[in-house]
């Protein structure tokens, strides 16, 4: 695993150096265009698999599943919970795109298990106007897989929902335990 040490964890700025953290991204941006060739792929995933995955920063999930550019689509978010959003891009990469299985990725010390819906009320309390969203958050992880998975399951717009997996991504070891749906 890399880390990106050229930037202090501690650092509360959005400066880099002389630029911004985006000024970096888009100069990293330059290199990699420099030596970009078009693969020739499609927008349809080789693998025919979405998987749906925490936003969090400590997870590489094409190195953690052994996955290449253009194997997967991969779907990301504040714990990984199926939301309507996801079920949105599911249903476009099923119907749309071909994929017909569906992996599930949360994992340990995630950090919707520290913070809860009170969350939405301070927001509201902060700027005036309550978010539509909710905030999802959760105490016990497996059950948070299982009610994923679920909601995939049950979900009209989905026409493939017999191979959906949940899994719990350990940050310590690396390692995933599948989640009985039961």
């Amino acid at each position: 695993m890399t880390t990106s040490a050229s930037v202090p964890a501690s650092s509360g700025s959005a400066m880099v150096g002389h630029g911004t953290v985006t000024d970096r991204l888009v100069n990293a941006n330059e290199q990699y265009a420099g030596a970009f060739s078009d693969p020739g792929m499609d927008a349809r995933p080789v693998l025919r698999v979405a998987v749906v995955a925490c936003m969090d920063a400590r997870l590489d999930l094409h190195a953690a599943l052994g996955l290449e550019l253009g194997d997967c689509h991969t779907v990301r978010n504040a714990g990984g919970v199926v939301t309507d959003d996801v079920i949105r891009s599911l249903t476009i990469s099923q119907r749309a795109l071909g994929t017909r299985s569906v992996v599930l990725i949360h994992h340990t010390n995630c950090g919707l298990e520290s913070i809860t819906e009170e969350f939405r009320h301070d927001l509201e309390m902060e700027v005036g106007q309550r978010p539509a969203w909710a905030v999802e958050s959760f105490r016990d992880v497996d059950q948070d897989v299982r009610q994923s998975m679920q909601r995939v399951r049950t979900s009209p717009f989905l026409l493939h929902t017999d191979d959906v997996r949940g899994f719990v991504f350990d940050v310590k070891t690396g390692l995933l335990r599948e989640i009985d749906p039961a």
